[in-house]
C-alpha cells in the first residue's frame, strides 16, 4: 500500500504517493525525473548515486524514500543556481576530472558537503570525503586538484569563509 510523503527536493516541495520500499534514488530518477542521480550498485559500494539529505552526503539507494521526509535533499541538479555552473562544477570541468561523468554527480555532491563544512581541505580530507565514490576512468588525482580549486574558487567568490586559526 503506498504512502503519501512529503519532500523538499532542490528547494521544490513534493507530495508523492511511494511504495514504502522504495529507495530515494528510484523516487528521485522515475518519479522526479531527476537522473542525475545514478544507480550503480544498488549496495552502497559505488557512491554514484550519492545525494545530500540534510547537507549529509546518503547513498540515496540505501535511503527509503519514506526515510527523506522532512529532510533538505540535494541532487547534482540543485547544485548550480541558474544558469552558471557551481564553482566545484567548474574546477571539475577545468581539471578534467571528469571523462565519462558517471561518478561526477556523487563526487560533486560529496566534495559540496566538505567544502560547506571545512573550507579548507587537506589532501586527506579531500580523499576521505570522496573514499565513498569510485571512478574509473580518472583516478583520482585530478578530483583532488578539482576539489582544492574549487575550494579557492569559493573562497575567492565568498562562498565560503577560511575557518579562523
Amino acid at each position: 500500500m503506498k504512502k503519501i510523503i512529503a519532500l523538499n527536493v532542490n528547494e521544490i516541495p513534493y507530495e508523492l504517493a511511494v511504495e514504502p520500499n522504495r529507495s530515494l534514488a528510484d523516487v528521485l530518477r522515475y518519479d522526479l525525473g531527476l537522473t542525475g542521480t545514478k544507480k550503480g550498485c544498488g549496495i552502497g559500494d559505488c557512491g554514484v548515486c550519492t545525494v545530500l539529505m540534510g547537507g549529509k552526503p546518503v547513498f540515496s539507494c540505501l535511503v527509503l524514500a519514506v526515510e527523506a521526509q522532512d529532510h533538505d535533499i540535494l541532487t547534482i541538479e540543485g547544485v548550480a543556481k541558474g544558469p552558471e555552473l557551481h564553482p566545484i562544477q567548474k574546477a571539475f570541468v577545468e581539471k578534467g576530472a571528469i571523462q565519462c561523468g558517471f561518478c561526477t554527480p556523487g563526487m560533486v555532491l560529496n566534495a559540496l558537503a566538505l567544502l560547506n563544512k571545512n573550507a579548507d581541505p587537506t589532501e586527506h580530507d579531500i580523499r576521505l570525503a570522496l573514499s565513498g565514490s569510485l571512478c574509473r576512468c580518472t583516478g583520482y588525482q585530478k578530483i583532488v586538484e578539482a576539489v582544492k580549486t574549487a575550494a579557492d574558487m569559493m573562497k575567492r567568490s565568498g562562498i565560503i569563509e577560511e575557518e579562523a586559526e
